[in-house]
């Protein structure tokens, strides 16, 4: 008898979803040559441990991504932009929690 048991369900092809820390701010940023970024329209520096995640969670270098993008991120405690989410058009359209 063959047992189904091991797979894979309609959930299989369904895309993970990520858990973004709390704090970790929906807006959008702009990536530029040089590792300038732009959030809301205001310069802000990359960290030096700067991290940028795509939409496949996967870790990017500055220098490889330009254009502007719908993210999560989060400041370190000198305002630089520390880690940084480019959202999938689903996570993008899920409402910010109430705070």
């Amino acid at each position: 008898m063959l047992s189904l048991a091991g797979a894979p369900g309609p959930a299989a092809n369904a895309a993970p979803t990520r858990a973004f820390p709390e704090d970790a701010r929906k807006t959008t940023i702009t990536f530029a040559p040089a590792g300038a970024v732009l959030v809301d329209d205001e310069p802000v520096p990359l960290s030096p441990g700067a991290q940028i995640r795509d939409r496949a969670n996967r870790i990017v270098l500055p220098s490889h991504i330009r254009g502007e993008y719908k993210v999560r991120v989060k400041f370190d405690n000198r305002g630089q932009v520390h880690r940084v989410w480019i959202l999938t058009p689903e996570e993008a359209a899920v409402p910010d929690p109430k705070r």
